[in-house]
């Protein structure tokens, strides 16, 4: 079938954050000559997995604020006005009494993205912009076809030939052992099947805030949280749960650091390095971004004039010196003593609406870092994950104060402890139900410590190239696994006698595989010739943090749609 000349025909699959976001692009941009149809999982569109019933209880909140939130069509505050009274009375929001610098109910936040997207078709209809909505609808397989220049979406029910398919279909968690090991779960998700009554230790692997969510809910069915006259809240365990326990495991020992003031809160900057500046950058470096020119510029230099005293701190330190110094105090305090002191501290930068400079520029550094990071050589993406992403990924977490309060008060009442896991520690699902968790303690001991109940906590897991669900992409060698070029032959050939992780080519080069799918600057895939395709863009998060190691947040939903609206847009 011949490509659509008179009007663009473009598929959205999945209608989530990511959906939203480029839709929104498109009814924006001035093109009427436009045909969307978005092709839904689920039969509500804006919310995804992490703001609908699928990712959030009732107790869960977002870590962000209206203030924080890219535009849309209205705010939070606008949309409140007008939301029905029976959602507002569930969560007890008095629209009058709205502040735009606090967090809300996720489920809340969902039903707000989902207002956002009826705006947009609104908006659309006036404009003749034909949107149509497949709900509740699974897309099996994207076929390509050369020939003619488009693309062929197959779903349960149907198939459709498109210009354009933007794969945005969201988180996915495999599920490996849940189901077949009693008491195991592959990830917390949804949190209703953690609603239930346990009176033993329960095992969390990881501290991010997919194990606060847990720890919440779990928290919920086996006690209550009681506040005080002075404010302070306590748990209580249910009388039918008194050996209830829940423990972290934590490879750091850490938990992350608590939400602050952010004074831009889009995590921009006016000193952030330029397109132009990181092309002429490579221009004189082999094609190679540098993560010591990225760290010097995007973040060390703002606080030249921002911060002169933390910038006299810094100046010389390398980022393992820097990263040494800045983990030093958090290893040196217990966590929960930290979590404390940090949590006093968030309260008066919020308070004051001072931010808390060096942890914002740190956020801004790894969203200004993230699009770039393809061009980082095998070596500095290495000293990335290892060096710099443990202490971003804890710092910018941005735990809500109200969940920070309810861990402190589950730590006290000897419900919640942590545990810190070298890297090598394993998980071993039991015959009999449960796992075994071993590990070597901070003082090099061998652990081995039977759990009934364990949930892995770590996150949307970055899945590879063989887990891409798409399969006609693969069999027609459309998509390439996500890799990146060693700078020194010699740092790589110890890498390969080490790593599995390496491998040469027939030239001779070596590269360093990555997580998921290899693509452009634009999020088109690129196939295993290195040509990429016109037609097919991907902003599916567990496929894409190979070269995009900080891929999550609206604000990146914001700027990926951007860069894939003006590249659809462009093309004649």
């Amino acid at each position: 079938m011949p490509k659509n000349t008179s009007k663009k025909k473009i598929a959205i699959l999945g209608g989530g954050p990511s959906g939203l976001f480029l839709y929104k692009r498109l009814v924006e941009s001035g093109s009427t000559d436009l045909e969307v149809t978005i092709f839904e999982r689920k039969s509500m569109l804006g919310a995804g997995m992490p703001y609908s019933t699928e990712g959030a209880n009732e107790e869960h909140v977002t870590n962000v604020s209206d203030n924080e939130i890219p535009e849309i069509v209205n705010s939070i505050e606008e949309w409140l006005q007008t939301a029905p009274a029976e959602l507002l009375d569930k969560f007890d929001i008095n629209p009058n009494k709205f502040n735009e610098y606090k967090v809300l109910p996720r489920i809340l936040f969902g039903y707000y993205l989902s207002s956002q997207f009826e705006l947009l078709q609104q908006i659309a209809s006036v404009k003749g912009i034909l949107t149509t909505i497949h709900y509740q609808t699974n897309v099996l397989d994207i076929i390509y076809n050369k020939e003619y220049n488009n693309v062929t979406i197959e779903t349960t029910d149907d198939k459709a030939v498109f210009d354009y398919a933007v794969i945005c279909t969201g988180h996915h968690w495999p599920i490996r052992y849940e189901g077949k090991v009693k008491g195991y779960f592959d990830s917390p998700y949804p949190p209703a099947k953690l609603a239930v009554h346990l009176n033993h230790a329960v095992a969390i692997r990881g501290s991010s805030l997919t194990a606060i969510d847990a720890i919440r809910t779990l928290a919920r069915s086996n006690g209550k949280f009681i506040k005080e006259a002075d404010g302070t809240i306590r748990f209580e365990k249910a009388a039918e749960s008194p050996d209830f326990k829940m423990v972290i495991h934590s490879r750091s020992g850490m938990l992350p650091a608590v939400r602050f003031h952010l004074e831009d809160s889009h995590l921009s900057n006016d000193s952030l390095l330029t397109r132009e500046e990181i092309d002429e950058h490579r221009k004189y470096n082999d094609g190679f971004l540098s993560l010591d020119f990225i760290f010097k510029n995007n973040f060390k230099e703002i606080f030249r004039e921002k911060d002169p005293d933390f910038y006299d701190r810094i100046k010389e330190l390398s980022i393992e010196e820097f990263v040494e110094e800045m983990m030093e105090l958090r290893e040196r305090l217990d966590p929960f003593q930290l979590l404390k002191a940090e949590y006093i501290q968030a309260e008066k930068s919020i308070k004051r609406q001072e931010s808390v400079y060096w942890k914002e520029m740190l956020a801004v550094l790894s969203f200004a870092m993230n699009h770039p990071a393809k061009y980082l050589s095998a070596e500095d993406m290495q000293r990335l994950q290892k060096v710099l992403m443990p202490l971003i990924s804890i710092v910018i977490a941005f735990v809500p104060q109200k969940s920070c309060s309810e861990l402190l008060s589950l730590h006290h009442a000897g419900v919640l402890d942590i545990a810190a896991v070298n890297h090598n520690s394993s998980v071993e699902p039991q015959n009999g139900g449960g796992i075994l968790y071993k590990y070597n303690d901070e003082n090099e001991n061998l652990q081995a410590v039977y759990y009934n109940t364990f949930i892995d906590c770590i996150g949307q897991p970055h899945l590879s190239y063989d887990d891409f669900p798409f399969k006609s992409l693969l069999s027609q060698k459309l998509i390439s696994p996500a890799r990146l070029k060693f700078k020194s032959h010699e740092t790589a050939a110890k890498a390969l006698e080490t790593g599995s992780s390496v491998e040469k080519d027939s030239q001779g080069n070596y590269f360093l595989n990555v997580s998921g799918i290899a693509m452009n600057d634009n999020f088109q895939i690129i196939d295993q010739y290195g040509a990429y395709n016109e037609n097919i863009y991907i902003m599916a998060v567990p496929y894409i943090g190979g070269f995009n190691p900080d891929y999550s947040g609206l604000d990146f939903c914001e700027a990926a749609s951007k860069l894939i609206v003006e590249s659809i847009l462009s093309d004649n």
